[in-house]
Parts: C-alpha cells; structure tokens; sequence
C-alpha cells in the first residue's frame, strides 16, 4: 500500500521551543512573509494533519488563504483545500472548534474504539472518523491516507509529539524547520522535539536540502530519512 509523502513543517525559537509555558499568550515565530511560504505549501499538498492538541491549544482553521492559489487547485481539478485532518488518543473533540467550520473536507483518526466512540458522539457528521490501532498507530494512519483517501503529499503542521513519533518511526520524508531570532528561555515552555532515538544521537547528522532567509526568519529543509553516522 503506498504512503503519503510526510512533510513536517514548524517555526521554533533559536533555543527549540514552539511556544511560550502553557497557558501564556500564543507566541508567534514566524512573519508575514513566511506565512505565505506555508500558505503556498498547504495549497500543494493533499491533506493537512494536526494533533488534537494543537486543535484544543490553537483553535486554528488551516486554510489556504491565497484565493489565487484555491482557484489554481480547482483548476488542476483538485479540491479547493486539503483534507485537514486530526489524531486523538481521547476522542475529547470539541463541535465548536473553528477546524471543523472551514474549508473542506475534515477526517479524525481515532487511536482505539473507544475514543473513535466519543468522536462520533462529540462530532456527528462534521467529519469522517476511521479507527486506528493503539499499536502501530502512524504506520496504519499513513496506510489509511494514501490508500482508501489517495493521499500523495501530507502536511503535518504539529504538535511537537507528532513530530517527535514520525521522525523517531522513520516516517518523515523531509522537514521545514523555520528559526526565529529569539530565545524563549522558559524551561516548562513547549518544545518542539522530544527524544527520537531512531536519529541515532549525536553521532547522526540529517542531510540539509536547503537554507531560505525570509524576512528575520531562516528556512532549513532537510531529509531526515537520509542521515548518516559519524565515526566517535
């Protein structure tokens, strides 16, 4: 069964952290320049996902803003937007949330029966709810994507966790890491990245596929699938 091609996409502060302490204001990385850089990645991939997380934290839509670019999807004879697409272990999905009220079509991947259960109970017809396993979980997730929903491309926009789990599983096909010229300092702030053993330490180094300066910010593209192992 063919996957999806993964894209991890996250602006972090120069000391790695994506937000401020749970709690404070929602602090904000990147600049209107970049902005439109992720705009115009959404608008060429095929479904957008975001932990249930970021949804209950950020509230976000996860649009395509640029008309130009919605027209030119039509146009292709694709949808107007990407599939948007959650993960929840719990099921706790909140019906007022602004994801489920704009663009087009929404799906929730349910890790077990149980929280599939209570998002068919929070949610009604607001989305499509598939059932995934507690083991296996993203390995089952991408094989859903890119088989019965024909996902190429899939944009995953967060949170840290999940990025975390799909880098750590070797299922990441490349990252867009965004720095920002500022240092958040708060130890309980929000990282952006737990421990991924599967990167091999300190020893490994991912292949950079590109450096942008946009505005204040930097890009970095990379391949963490392709590493290599340095000798100690």
């Amino acid at each position: 069964m063919s996957r999806p091609y993964v894209l991890l996409s996250a602006a972090v502060s120069i000391d790695g952290f994506l937000d401020t302490r749970p709690g404070e204001d929602r602090l904000m990385l990147s600049n209107p320049e970049d902005f439109d850089r992720v705009d115009s990645v959404r608008a060429s991939v095929d479904a957008i996902l975001v932990g249930a997380g970021t949804l209950r934290t950020d509230n976000p839509r996860l649009l395509v803003n640029s008309e130009e670019r919605r027209a030119a999807r039509v146009a292709a004879g694709r949808p107007e937007y990407p599939l948007k697409v959650t993960i929840t272990g719990s099921g706790d999905l909140d019906p007022n949330w602004k994801f489920w009220h704009h663009g087009g079509g929404k799906l929730v991947l349910a890790v077990g029966q149980e929280a599939g259960r209570k998002a068919r109970a929070a949610l009604g017809d607001l989305a499509e709810i598939v059932v995934v396993p507690t083991e296996h979980t993203w390995p089952v997730a991408l094989d859903v994507l890119g088989g019965s929903h024909g996902i190429h491309r899939l944009m995953v926009e967060g949170g840290g966790t999940i990025h975390t789990q799909l880098l750590e599983q070797a299922l990441a096909d490349e990252l867009h890491l965004v720095i920002a010229p500022l240092l958040v300092g708060q130890s309980d702030a929000v990282r952006m990245l737990g421990p991924a053993h599967y990167l091999g330490g300190p020893t490994a180094r991912l292949r950079l596929l590109e450096t942008r300066q946009i505005g204040d910010v930097v890009l970095l593209r990379y391949a963490p699938k392709d590493i290599s192992t340095e000798p100690r």
